[in-house]
């Protein structure tokens, strides 16, 4: 059984290692969901949007850590398969599941009261025109949350993707902005009040820790896991982005 115990994340510890790992598709999401959340007041009963959910994890633990109602929504993975999840979790009738594009999103304005988006934003987020678009279905004074690989440097301002990174990503890491590069550009769209953007206290080391988790017994072999580990925490990170809508 995987051990994905973490002091700083006694709610996500509570989960089975082994079903976060059958449902990987990016780094830890219940310890970015649940560091993010110490940032957003989101109250009980309300409706939540989970944002690129992947295979569901993370409207599982919304559902029930915050007794919520939540709308799991992915463009990739069928409708299904993240069903299936919420169902075997015992959250089915709390999570409603769709597949949808986020440019064109079957929802009424300000049908929701929060937003979340774990391990996906950097697929979409960096186009301008996203958030402005996003906070459409977003009731006014609501928060929203996103959690994304980053790098504490910002490509742009080094002028070049490092190799241990391009070796592995390639131009992937074009979408991974610094903190402070995505505070700017949520601060620009003058949409949003108290944004707040920082690098996860413990985000090199907890990615490390679970791509090596994720590889299982070709740990020293995967790509992954020998870029994190050449990057040494040097320029690799998790950013957590948080703000309100005006």
């Amino acid at each position: 059984m995987a051990d994905l115990t973490h002091s700083y994340f006694p709610r996500a510890s509570s989960y089975d290692g082994d079903w976060l790992l059958s449902l990987d598709m990016g780094p830890n999401p219940l310890w970015l969901l649940e560091d993010l959340l110490g940032d957003l007041t989101i109250e009980p009963g309300t409706r939540v949007l989970d944002l690129g959910c992947g295979r569901g994890a993370t409207s599982v633990f919304l559902a029930r850590e915050l007794d919520v109602q939540v709308w799991a929504v992915d463009l990739w993975v069928p409708a299904d398969a993240i069903r299936a999840t919420v169902e075997s979790a015992g959250v089915g009738d709390s999570v409603h599941v769709t597949n949808a594009d986020v440019r064109s999103l079957p929802f009424d304005d300000s049908f929701f009261d929060a937003i979340v988006c774990i391990d996906a934003w950097e697929y979409f987020g960096t186009d301008d025109h996203l958030l402005p678009r996003l906070l459409g279905v977003l009731r006014p004074g609501g928060p929203i949350g996103i959690a994304t690989p980053a790098m504490v440097n910002d490509v742009r301002d080094l002028g070049h993707i490092p190799e241990h990174i391009r070796t592995v990503v390639g131009c992937e890491a074009l979408a991974w902005h610094s903190p402070g590069r995505w505070q700017q550009q949520w601060e620009l769209t003058g949409l949003v009040t108290d944004v707040r953007s920082r690098a996860a206290s413990t985000g090199w080391s907890d990615w490390l820790r679970w791509a090596r988790a994720s590889a299982g017994d070709d740990g020293d072999t995967d790509p992954v896991v020998q870029m994190l580990t050449v990057d040494r925490g040097e320029l690799l990170t998790l950013a957590l982005v948080s703000a309100d809508k005006k």
